[in-house]
């Protein structure tokens, strides 16, 4: 059973491994929004500031987590490189919507970042 599951500014479709008390070991198997690119703590600045490259969290990625974080899973089961696709898609229309310096520089990473997906998923990513 699937469920939806926030991290940082990524949302994803994950699968319980494990529960040990009130912490339950889950695996990635979706992205549902990819994060978002630079610094979460200066949203849309270019300037002054260390522009973070945000990945998704990988296929099968593990994480500890409280069940509290978990939330309905509402979306269509996909495979993984298709819903990093859609995530990715998603973001780049988002970003290409306003032509701002942030936007700009967030395009940059997401352009460098298909090339680690496309070395780690042997696929390629438009």
């Amino acid at each position: 059973m699937r469920y939806r599951f926030a991290h940082k500014t990524g949302v994803y479709g994950v699968e319980i491994v494990e529960t040990h008390q009130d912490q339950v070991l889950i695996k990635v198997m979706q992205v549902i929004k990819h994060p978002k690119q630079g610094d979460l703590h200066h949203p849309n600045e270019v300037e002054g500031v260390f522009f973070h490259e945000r990945k998704a969290l990988s296929l099968y990625e593990k994480r500890y987590t409280s069940k509290s974080k978990l939330k309905p899973f509402e979306e269509k089961e996909i495979p993984y490189p298709t819903s990093l696709q859609h995530a990715l898609t998603a973001l780049e229309e988002q970003l290409k919507s306003e032509q701002t310096s942030f936007n700009e520089k967030s395009l940059e990473c997401l352009k460098a970042l298909k090339i680690d997906y496309e070395r780690q998923y042997k696929r390629k990513f438009d």
